[in-house]
């Protein structure tokens, strides 16, 4: 042997030499099985604070801070409990539907007209009062 190349070099050369096999197919094919669809995941955060509505105010900065950082963040999944009654969870922010699909991000309960994310974000609703629109 002149070399240190393998006897059937010739052949896998004409094959090409990567991911080709005698008849020119790939040899790595497409996944068997279609991947899986994004699912929603919660994440549990515990913070203290000195009673319901101050840790609402937290809660609602916590999430809104959340969601400038990472866009993938739900505003409209968050929710506030306490930490030894994850049952009694409620919702922080409004979430009606709008007029375009958008959700509004004001919080629950709020007065007035609901609104789209984002700096001037589109306002729907009466302008009534809670629940309205």
């Amino acid at each position: 042997m002149r070399d240190n190349r393998s006897p059937h070099w010739r052949q896998r050369r004409a094959a090409g030499a990567l991911g080709g096999g005698r008849d020119g197919r790939s040899l790595i094919g497409p996944p068997r099985r279609p991947t899986r669809p994004h699912r929603f995941f919660t994440v549990h955060l515990g913070f203290t604070a000195p009673g319901p509505a101050e840790a609402r105010e937290l809660a609602v900065a916590y999430a809104e801070a959340l969601s400038l950082l990472r866009s993938e963040v739900a505003l409209g999944a968050a929710a506030l409990s306490p930490a030894d009654a994850w049952q009694r969870a409620e919702r922080l922010f409004c979430g009606a539907v709008g007029p375009d699909g958008e959700r509004c991000v004001d919080v629950a309960d709020h007065p007035g007209f609901h609104h789209a994310p984002g700096p001037g974000g589109l306002g729907w609703g009466d302008g009534d009062g809670p629940g309205d629109g």
